[in-house]
C-alpha cells in the first residue's frame, strides 16, 4: 500500500534521508523510529505530498505522490505532530467540512459525527470554536477525521503527543482496528515500548539512512545480547 523506492532529500549538502526504501503492506501498522533529526519527519512530509524528493519516489496504493498528488491524497490520510485546524470553525463543522472534503455521503457523516465526538468525548464541545480547543482535543478531533473518512493508508508523526493516557489507551484500539480492516499504518513514535507492543514490523533511521528492519523478534535476534533484551536497549545501542 506504501511503496519507498531510494527515497534521497537533501538541504543543500545536508542529506537528510538517505537511499530510503521500504514496503508497507495493507493490513500493517509500521513503527518508524529514531532519534531526533534522524530523517522521520522529512520522510513523512515526503510520503504526504508535501515536501518533494530530490531523488527516488513513493507509492500510495500504486499512486506517484509526486506525478499523481490528487488520486494519492484521497486514499491517503496524515496527522503531524502539532494538529492544524481552522480556528473559526467548531468541532461538528470542521467533521462536516472533512466528510465533503472527501466526498463522505451526507447520511453517513449524519450517523457518524456524532458517534466520532462522543467516542473522544468531544460531544460537548462539538459546538465550540475550535480556538478554544486544547493541544489534545484537536489531537483527538484530526484522528476521529481520519476514522470518518477511511483512508488506506495513513500517516501519524508522534499521534499521542498532548493526548492523556486514557485518550493514548483508545488510540492503541483504535490503531489496530484500522489496520484490522485492511488500511497500511506509517507511525513515527518515540514511545517506544508502544512500538514494540503494537506494530508488525519496525525501522530505525538513525542519520538518515535505514539502519534496522524487521519485526521486534527480528530486530532483537539480530542485535548483540539477542531476544532478551528491550526494543528500547537496542534502538539505544544502535543509534549511539
Amino acid at each position: 500500500m506504501i511503496k519507498i523506492e531510494n527515497l534521497t532529500k537533501t538541504f543543500g549538502a545536508f542529506k537528510a534521508v538517505d537511499n530510503l526504501s521500504l514496503d508497507i503492506a495493507a493490513g500493517e501498522i509500521f513503527g518508524f523510529l529514531g532519534p531526533n533529526g534522524a530523517g522521520k519527519t522529512t520522510t513523512v512530509k515526503i510520503l504526504s505530498g508535501i515536501m518533494k524528493p530530490a531523488s527516488g519516489r513513493v507509492l500510495v496504493g500504486g499512486y506517484d505522490i509526486v506525478e499523481s498528488p490528487l488520486e494519492a491524497k484521497k486514499i491517503l490520510a496524515y496527522i503531524p505532530d502539532e494538529p492544524f485546524v481552522y480556528p473559526k470553525l467548531t468541532g461538528f463543522e470542521f467533521l462536516r467540512f472533512i466528510g465533503d472534503l472527501y466526498c463522505v455521503p451526507y447520511g453517513e457523516q449524519a450517523a457518524r459525527i456524532p458517534q466520532l465526538l462522543d467516542i473522544f468525548e468531544l460531544s460537548a464541545a462539538g459546538g465550540e470554536l475550535l480556538e478554544a480547543y486544547s493541544h489534545g482535543m484537536k489531537q483527538k478531533l484530526l484522528i476521529a477525521g481520519v476514522l470518518l473518512r477511511k483512508p488506506k493508508a495513513l500517516l501519524f508523526d508522534e499521534p499521542t503527543v498532548g493526548l492523556d493516557p486514557k485518550s493514548i489507551k483508545r488510540f492503541k484500539n483504535l490503531l489496530l482496528n484500522i489496520a484490522k480492516n485492511g488500511a497500511a499504518v506509517f507511525m513515527c513514535t518515540h514511545i517506544l515500548d508502544m512500538a514494540e507492543k503494537l506494530c508488525t514490523s519496525v525501522g530505525i533511521i538513525y542519520r538518515g539512512s535505514l539502519i534496522a528492519k524487521g519485526t521486534v523478534a527480528e530486530i532483537k535476534n539480530m542485535a548483540p545480547g539477542g531476544p532478551g533484551r528491550s526494543l528500547e536497549e537496542i534502538f539505544l545501542e544502535l543509534t549511539e
